[in-house]
């Protein structure tokens, strides 16, 4: 005998472990939306389970069995109070399609994921999920309302040099290719619109001195100080991520991480390396080079029609003690790039007080001098963003600190979100290479679950997390916010959002419950279908 429970996306399945929450077995969602919702699994015996679904909702479900990933550092000794679990361990994380039949081993509980996505208008999508000739009932109604286009710029900083490692393919051969738009394809389908784009190899999380593998799609050929430039694998990216959908184009960092004291890992054609981190970053050699590479680039972006679809980075995480270097790099860059709008990820709120930078991307624990100063807000999260109650997305962390923050970024009216790692396999500074399915944590340097949110599968295809989904649940509540906000107006919104809360709703403060959150959705839902 089994024992079945039905539950939504928002609980995490420890095999060691009954799951604590209440059953939940009705959902409800829009027209376009992916839904995803569990059933925890457990039995007396080893078996071999044969996954079945059926029912009006079965064409759109994709099933997916859920797999434990250890972890050495679920946390930092000085993290908050809100983790499942802080000791090192296994946890849920990775999504395996089911195939065929699926293992469980006695006393031990698992989780069979099911994701549903429909783009038609269907009333009814119940769907029954049988194991081993034991059924449950999921009902599934449907908003008739069209989930809208995703507004929001979101950008998971996608590292070309990790697939190559992880599948062994040479960076932009035509079996690079092939895997890249297979990557590219799954960071959009979970809401991803903003890419970043190597220019040239980006200089982030790289030691002194270090240099990760060259994946730079510009061209340079050197001529005794002069340079010129091709740009034949920059069009095809291009293309290729306008042909998925992406809406807009992070161009590489220009200089070195966390103070832009040097230049990134530059190549010619021949392989040889022209600049990097012997590079004085205010020298003739590279300022010149610069100049000459944007006077050659704008008018290719022009050309192409990105031009007004595309950022500019100077430093990733420069600090105060790095503000006047910075200042000197961003004015030099601002006139070589004229038009182009500049974005970098730091949290002192001097750099734009200072009006170095119109479009900061602060860490969001630090929102609080930026909202309602800056008029187009950003916001971004790492390793660090875990000991103040904020949303970020751990191995060890409940998953509606991951969905909580599409609510967040609705109620702020924020226009962009950052995340550095859609597929970091790196440990930190890239010094050597990790497996993620046993190495989830960067060689012991960040939590599991900060730096990548696919696995590398075979054949070049990437396995999604099911943080990936959560998170993509999170996007899509923003988009129903929006949609409601249409309708009824931003006040009226918000006051449904934050019914019955003591404290509003902010970056760091809201309720730490799973229910509260589905709650709000199954609100949002009925006062759309109003």
């Amino acid at each position: 005998m089994l024992k079945l429970i039905p539950l939504s996306s928002l609980e995490k399945v420890f095999s060691d472990e009954a799951p604590k929450a209440a059953p939940r077995g009705e959902f409800s969602c829009l027209v376009g939306e992916a839904l995803s919702f569990q059933l925890a699994v457990c039995g007396d015996c080893d078996a071999e389970l044969f996954p079945q679904i059926s029912g009006p909702g079965a064409a759109y479900c994709t099933a997916y069995w859920v797999e434990e990933i250890p972890s050495e550092l679920p946390c930092y000794e000085d993290s908050d109070e809100y983790f499942l679990r802080r000791a090192p361990g296994l946890f849920p994380d990775l999504l395996r399609p089911v195939a065929g039949p699926v293992r469980l081993k006695a006393g031990e509980w698992r989780s069979l994921w099911v994701e549903l996505k429909c783009n038609e208008e269907i009333a009814c999508l119940d769907v029954a999920v049988a194991l081993n000739g034991q059924v449950q009932q999921f009902k599934v109604a449907q908003v008739p309302r069209r989930l809208p286009e995703q507004e929001l710029l979101y950008t998971n900083w996608f590292h070309c040099d990790c697939l190559s490692h992880a599948h062994g393919a040479e960076p932009f051969s035509e079996t690079y290719w092939a895997i890249l738009e297979k990557y590219l394809r799954c960071a959009a389908e979970h809401g991803m619109n903003f890419i970043l784009t190597p220019l040239f190899t980006p200089p982030l999380d790289t030691g002194i001195g270090l240099e990760r593998l060259t994946t730079q799609l510009v061209g340079v050929t050197t001529n005794d100080g002069s340079y010129s430039f091709d740009f034949a694998l920059l069009e095809r990216w291009f293309s290729l991520c306008e042909e998925i959908g992406y809406k807009a184009f992070e161009l590489s960092h220009l200089y070195t991480q966390w103070g832009a004291k040097h230049a990134p890992k530059i190549v010619d054609i021949g392989g040889n390396r022209i600049f990097g981190w012997e590079t004085d970053a205010d020298g003739p050699e590279y300022t010149g080079f610069l100049t000459q590479f944007a006077a050659a680039l704008l008018p290719f972006l022009e050309k192409q029609g990105v031009k007004e679809r595309c950022y500019v980075h100077v430093s990733d995480e420069p600090g105060m003690r790095d503000i006047e270097m910075y200042a000197r790099r961003a004015a030099f860059i601002k006139d070589i790039f004229p038009g182009l709008p500049m974005i970098d990820a730091l949290s002192d709120y001097e750099f734009y007080e200072q009006g170095l930078i119109e479009r900061p991307i602060p860490a969001n624990d630090c929102m609080a001098p930026f909202i309602g100063n800056v008029p187009e807000l950003w916001t971004y999260y790492c390793c660090n963003q875990c000991r103040s109650d904020e949303s970020n997305r751990f191995f060890a962390m409940p998953s509606w600190r991951n969905r909580v923050l599409g609510l967040q970024l609705w109620k702020f009216r924020c226009v962009g979100f950052l995340h550095w790692g859609f597929n970091f396999w790196n440990s930190q500074f890239s010094t050597r290479q990790v497996d993620p399915f046993t190495e989830s944590n960067a060689g012991g340097n960040f939590p599991s679950g900060d730096s990548y949110v696919v696995y590398p599968g075979e054949d070049g295809t990437p396995l999604c997390s099911l943080r990936l989904k959560v998170f993509r649940e999170a996007l899509q509540d923003l988009r129903a916010l929006q949609l409601l906000e249409s309708k009824i107006g931003y006040e009226a919104t918000l006051a449904i959002v934050e019914e019955g809360l003591e404290t509003p709703l902010s970056f760091v403060e809201y309720p730490r419950c799973a229910e509260w959150l589905l709650g709000v959705r199954q609100r949002v839902n009925e006062a759309i279908n109003a």
